[in-house]
C-alpha cells in the first residue's frame, strides 16, 4: 500500500507539467462550487470554527480526485451541513439558500462528471465545457423557475386542494420515470 502511495505521489510533478488550461479550470469549477455550497449549507459557527478545515479538504476533494465517491460525499457532507443549521440551529429557511444551494450542487456534480471523462493533459476546444455548462445552466433555470411556481401555488392551495395537487405531482413524476425507464430500455 506504501508502495503504491510513494508511486502516486511521484507522478505529480509529471502531471502538474502535462496539464492543460481548460481541464484545470473545470476542476477548478468543481472546488469552487463545492466550496460556495458549503458556505451556503454550513453554520456560520461551525466555519469560523477549527471545523472549517475539514469541510475545505472534503469539498476540494472532487476537483482533485474526479472519478471516485468523493463528489457524492461532499455533496452529502453539504446536505448534513444544510440539515445541521436548519433543524440544529434553527436558521430560517430562505428561498435564496434553497436556490443557490441547489444550484451548486447540481452545477458541482455535473463539473464533476465532466472532469471525470476530461484527462488532465488532454487539449480541448473551449466549447466542449462552454456547451456542457450552457446546457447545466438551462437546466438550472428551469428548475428555479419551476420551485418558485410550485411554492406560489402551495400558498394559493391548502387542505384538500393542497394534498391532490402533490399527488397529481407524484402521478406525473412516476409517470415521467417509467416513460424515461422504457426508452432507454429500447435502445
Amino acid at each position: 500500500m506504501l508502495t503504491t502511495l510513494f508511486r502516486r505521489l511521484s507522478r505529480i510533478p509529471t502531471m502538474v507539467r502535462r496539464a492543460t488550461v481548460l481541464p484545470l479550470l473545470v476542476r477548478g469549477g468543481v472546488a469552487l462550487c463545492a466550496l460556495l455550497a458549503t458556505a451556503v449549507a454550513w453554520p456560520t459557527e461551525l466555519l469560523a470554527s477549527q471545523f472549517v478545515v475539514i469541510l475545505l479538504v472534503i469539498a476540494i476533494w472532487p476537483a482533485v480526485a474526479p472519478r471516485g465517491r468523493g463528489a457524492t460525499f461532499a455533496a452529502l457532507v453539504t446536505v448534513g451541513g444544510w440539515i445541521i443549521d436548519t433543524a440544529g440551529y434553527d436558521s430560517r429557511v430562505a428561498l435564496w439558500r434553497v436556490l443557490s444551494l441547489a444550484t451548486l450542487l447540481y452545477l458541482g456534480h455535473t463539473l464533476t462528471a465532466l472532469a471525470a471523462v476530461l484527462p488532465y493533459d488532454s487539449v480541448v476546444n473551449l466549447d466542449v465545457p462552454g456547451l456542457w455548462l450552457g446546457r447545466a445552466l438551462i437546466v438550472v433555470l428551469i428548475s428555479a423557475v419551476v420551485t418558485v411556481l410550485a411554492l406560489g401555488l402551495t400558498a394559493d392551495l391548502d387542505g384538500e386542494a393542497f394534498q391532490l395537487a402533490t399527488l397529481v405531482g407524484l402521478a406525473a413524476a412516476t409517470g415521467v420515470t417509467i416513460i424515461l425507464v422504457r426508452l432507454t430500455r429500447r435502445s
